[in-house]
């Protein structure tokens, strides 16, 4: 818990009146409403130095938070750099592979279309 000097300074000024009033309940004597107001002063007192630890908690997980969120995205990042390349690699390798096979049944097509011709040419002298 972080206390400033004005909490220690607040602490201080009603710890004497505290006691004063643990006493006289202690005895069974009756509260006053100055008492009572005294009473709920070191309530809301305890009550905000515990939502300051618990927002001190907090944001502590949201930092942690943060630097888990950038160890994931610094992870799926280089996943996805890896993806990236297999799949170019993949592609690339697909296409030199049509069109190898293209070339090929492009030149297999002129070969016979030029034995086609050849053989037209000589066919009539044949006969």
């Amino acid at each position: 818990m972080n206390k400033t000097n004005v909490d220690e300074m607040l602490l201080q000024m009603i710890e004497p009146k505290l006691r004063e009033i643990q006493e006289r309940f202690s005895r069974g004597e009756g509260l006053g409403s100055d008492d009572i107001n005294t009473l709920l002063l070191k309530s809301q007192f305890n009550h905000i130095n515990h939502l300051d630890e618990k927002l001190n908690e907090v944001t502590a997980d949201v930092s942690s938070l943060k630097t888990d969120f950038k160890l994931l995205e610094t992870k799926v990042d280089a996943r996805l750099s890896t993806f990236e390349a297999n799949i170019e690699f993949k592609i690339q390798k697909a296409i030199n592979s049509n069109m190898r096979w293209s070339i090929g049944l492009i030149a297999l097509l002129v070969t016979i279309l030029k034995l086609i011709d050849v053989l037209a040419d000589k066919l009539p002298n044949l006969f």
